[in-house]
C-alpha cells in the first residue's frame, strides 16, 4: 500500500511538473540550459517521498570551474531521486534518444534542454561528441553523463565507455566524477525510511595532459578513483546508520 501511495505521488509530482514546464520553458526560452538546473531543484523534493535523507556535499570543490564534463555512477531508477541536487548551474545531462518516448519524463528531459543522442548509431555518436565539445565553450555548457552506459543494478562500478572522456579532452574541460553510495537493494518504496545516502562530487581532474588516443586510459584512471570513493561512501553510510539506529534504540527505552 505504502508503495502504491508514493508511486502515485511520484506521478502526480512528475505529470505537474512537465505540464509546468512546458508552458515555463516555452515562455521563458525553450531549451535553454539555466532550466535543467532550476527543475532538478523540484527533482531533488522526491526524496521526501521516497523518504531517503540524501547528503550533498563537495560542491565547493568545483567553485572555480565554470565549465567541465560530470560523470557519476549509474545504479537504478533511484538516481532521479540521489543525483538532481548535485547538478549545477548550466550543466545539461545527455541521455538515450528512446527517453524521448516516456510518457511526460521524456518531454520534460528535452523542453528543459538536456541532450538526445542516438547510442545505435556510431558516426552519429561521435558527431555528437565534437558538436558538444564545441556547445560547451559556444553556450558556456557544462554536461553530465553517466560513462557505464547503462544501470549497474547492484553489480558494481561497470566498465566506462569513453564518451564522456573523449569529450572533455576535445573541450579541454575538466572531468568532475560525482559519486553516490550504493543503494541496490537499500532503497525500496516499500520500506517505511530509506535511510541515507551520500553523493559528493570529488576533485576536477586536469585533463590537459591527455589526447584523444588517451581516452581509455583517462576513464580507467576516473572509473578507479571513483570505485575506492563509492567504497568509502557506503562504509560512510553503514557507520551513520548504525550510530542512528543506536540513538533511536536509547530513545525508545
Amino acid at each position: 500500500m505504502l508503495a502504491f501511495f508514493r508511486i502515485f505521488l511520484a506521478a502526480i509530482f512528475i505529470i505537474f511538473t512537465t505540464l509546468f514546464a512546458l508552458v515555463y520553458c516555452t515562455l521563458f526560452k525553450p531549451r535553454d540550459p539555466k532550466h535543467v538546473h532550476f527543475f532538478c531543484r523540484w527533482f531533488n523534493q522526491l526524496q521526501r517521498i521516497v523518504n531517503v535523507e540524501l547528503i550533498h556535499r563537495g560542491q565547493e570543490k568545483i567553485a572555480d570551474t565554470p565549465k567541465a564534463v560530470y560523470v557519476s555512477n549509474h545504479q537504478n531508477i533511484f538516481d532521479f531521486v540521489t543525483s538532481p541536487g548535485m547538478l549545477p548551474p548550466r550543466a545539461v545531462s545527455i541521455g538515450k534518444k528512446s527517453l524521448l518516448w516516456i510518457p511526460f519524463f521524456g518531454q520534460l528531459y528535452w523542453i528543459t534542454g538536456n541532450i538526445l543522442i542516438d547510442r545505435e548509431n556510431k558516426s552519429s555518436a561521435r558527431n555528437t561528441i565534437q558538436q558538444v565539445a564545441d556547445a560547451i565553450h559556444k553556450r558556456n555548457l557544462s554536461v553530465w553523463m553517466y560513462p557505464e552506459g547503462t544501470r549497474s543494478k547492484g553489480r558494481g562500478l561497470l566498465p566506462f565507455k569513453t564518451g564522456a572522456f573523449r569529450m572533455a579532452i576535445e573541450a579541454g574541460v575538466p572531468i568532475v566524477p560525482m559519486c553516490v553510495s550504493s543503494v541496490h537493494n537499500k532503497i525500496s518504496l516499500s520500506n517505511r525510511d530509506n535511510g541515507i545516502v551520500i553523493a559528493e562530487m570529488m576533485e576536477p581532474i586536469d585533463v590537459s595532459g591527455y589526447e584523444l588516443k588517451d581516452a581509455r586510459e583517462l576513464a580507467e584512471h576516473c572509473h578507479r578513483l571513483m570505485e575506492q570513493k563509492i567504497a568509502e561512501l557506503d562504509t560512510e553510510v553503514a557507520q551513520l546508520e548504525l550510530a542512528r539506529s543506536g540513538d533511536d534504540v536509547r530513545i525508545s527505552s
